[in-house]
């Protein structure tokens, strides 16, 4: 049990306030049945219990879920059930008025939050309950940075620097289809990430799919360079209390994510910058993402399209 993580998760609070004020927006004392899925050491569950909650429901499938149980009972918190499982492979104790889960990640679904709480949504619920988050935003907007692509691509220099004839041209590749958590300026952003684009939303009170794909268009007002794609998400989590892990939204656990070029994109005023994505997640298999850059003049010809994959980015 890596208790380091839930440590850094706790020691959160603009992540905990946001999930406090949602919880007491829809928390009715002494009526509401709560369930949170994902527990960990039980925090959110907690907070439903001493705001009332009629009875909270934690459901945990690591082993952190036994931490969470002796918390309760060294915490006096008699009104609460931990039950060791991932909620798709049990069955409801009972109808819950509220479903809360924080599996969010730096890539937002990367914990399969959406087939979560899409069978949460399904078998957990009263018609009419609440789901925490209710919805979830996806942006991105192009990196300028020469420096992040730079840290990237020090394979370069290896053999050089040792005078020897060798090529790690194949690592550089892999090490480019891979995404990286990173806490971005706006000076690393195109326009100062002024124009960065919503690329996917999903309502979790309706049938959501697990695969997301979704994109942008940028016009380039000023001769630059494009290194790759930021991306960082925003969540209602009730409406009027949102939680949000983008540059200029208040500093969390979660950061941003940085998404390279297999090459810097050389971009001219006028030129227009477009962006695909797609992702895919699943208990079966994880999360993967793909991304597409291009540059598309005037007249509208494409030209220096990339295409990277993370499943491309690991060792086979």
């Amino acid at each position: 049990m890596r208790i380091e993580y839930h440590r850094t998760m706790l020691a959160d609070h603009v992540r905990n306030l946001a999930f406090h004020d949602a919880l007491k927006k829809v928390i009715v004392p002494g009526k509401s049945v709560v369930v949170d899925i994902g527990c960990g050491t039980g925090l959110l569950g907690f907070m439903a219990a001493r705001l009332g909650a009629k009875r909270v429901f934690l459901l945990e499938t690591a082993e952190i879920a036994a931490l969470a149980k002796k918390l309760a009972k060294a915490n006096g918190i008699r009104n609460v059930e931990v039950v060791a499982a991932h909620s798709t492979e049990v069955e409801p104790p009972e109808r819950a008025d509220i479903v809360i889960s924080e599996t969010l990640g730096n890539y937002a679904f990367e914990e399969n939050i959406v087939e979560t709480l899409g069978d949460a949504r399904d078998r957990y619920l009263q018609p009419g309950g609440v789901m925490i988050p209710g919805k979830v935003q996806q942006f991105v907007v192009p990196v300028v940075s020469a420096k992040l692509f730079k840290d990237l691509v020090t394979w370069d220099g290896v053999a050089q620097r040792l005078d020897l004839d060798l090529t790690f041209e194949l690592a550089r590749t892999m090490g480019l289809n891979n995404i990286y958590v990173r806490w971005l300026e706006a000076s690393d952003l195109l326009d100062g990430g002024k124009n960065a684009v919503q690329w996917d939303a999903v309502d979790f009170s309706k049938a959501t799919k697990t695969t997301r794909a979704g994109g942008g268009e940028w016009v380039i007002t000023e001769d630059q360079t494009i290194t790759g794609l930021a991306i960082w998400w925003r969540a209602e989590l009730v409406p009027g209390v949102e939680l949000g892990t983008g540059p200029f939204d208040p500093r969390t656990h979660w950061e941003q994510l940085y998404l390279p070029t297999l090459a810097p994109l050389t971009v001219k005023a006028g030129d227009t910058v477009f962006a695909r994505l797609r992702s895919t997640t699943s208990y079966a298999n994880g999360t993967n993402v793909t991304w597409t850059l291009g540059i598309r003049d005037a007249r509208g010809k494409e030209r220096d399209v990339q295409s990277l994959d993370l499943n491309k980015g690991f060792l086979p």
